[in-house]
């Protein structure tokens, strides 16, 4: 039985369930980020993580995470907190989210790129962005076409001067995740890029032989949303 399957049924408390995890992504043969996705969470069950020595967060919605976060943000209790953004980005939405978040991981076209690339130049942040990529070419999934990720990036690169440093992938429920993340993985090495962000919950364990930098957990550490 799959390692990550034990932490769901007992599901003891959120530190051990941290604890668990931060073991399985030890015996990779790279180091990979724990990212607890926060969204929908309550108070109780973040300060629980924070307890625990968590860190890396990441939210899918600018409110929420505004709701979440703005406080811990400025607390000097937590000067190395990081927020990622994980969810799909309005435009209308750039601004808030590049005051608020330290990484974004869903850029995903030209409109963004551009919008992102001014509020950072207005805010003095310089972000580091992964570009979401849709490895199974699903019409209602945001991301970038594989086919396409080749001249995004130059733009993004050339043109708006983002720091782009990886890619993410969100795999078809219908498919094995794995040939996804081997997918991402080859296309991150064949533009240079390091970073892959890559794993939920029930599909982690398979990202990390595969390359992935950093994981997006939630229900494996802090169970069903309430």
């Amino acid at each position: 039985m799959p390692l990550f399957l034990s932490i769901l049924p007992c599901m003891s408390t959120i530190q051990e369930n941290i604890t668990r995890i931060n073991a399985i992504l030890a015996s990779a043969d790279h180091h990979v980020d724990l990212v607890a996705v926060s969204k929908y969470q309550s108070a109780d069950k973040i300060d629980q993580a924070l307890r625990a020595g968590q860190r890396i967060f990441g939210e899918n919605r600018v409110q929420e995470a505004y709701d979440h976060w703005h406080t811990y943000k400025n607390d000097a209790q937590y000067p190395d907190l990081t927020l990622h953004l994980i969810g799909p980005l309005q435009t209308n939405k750039a601004g808030d989210a590049v005051a608020l978040f330290d990484v974004i991981e869903t850029l995903d076209r030209e409109k963004l790129a551009k919008k992102l690339a001014q509020e950072m130049q207005k805010q003095g942040r310089r972000l580091p962005c992964y570009i979401q990529v849709n490895t199974g070419e699903e019409p209602q999934k945001a991301g970038i076409l594989p086919a396409e990720l080749a001249d995004f990036l130059a733009l993004c690169q050339g043109e708006y001067d983002l720091n782009i440093v990886g890619l993410m992938c969100i795999p078809p429920v219908s498919d094995p995740p794995a040939v996804h993340f081997a997918f991402l993985a080859k296309l991150a090495k064949e533009h240079g890029l390091e970073k892959l962000s890559m794993g939920m919950s029930n599909d982690f364990e398979k990202a990390l032989p595969l390359g992935a930098t950093s994981v997006r957990v939630g229900s494996a550490i802090f169970g069903a949303r309430e």
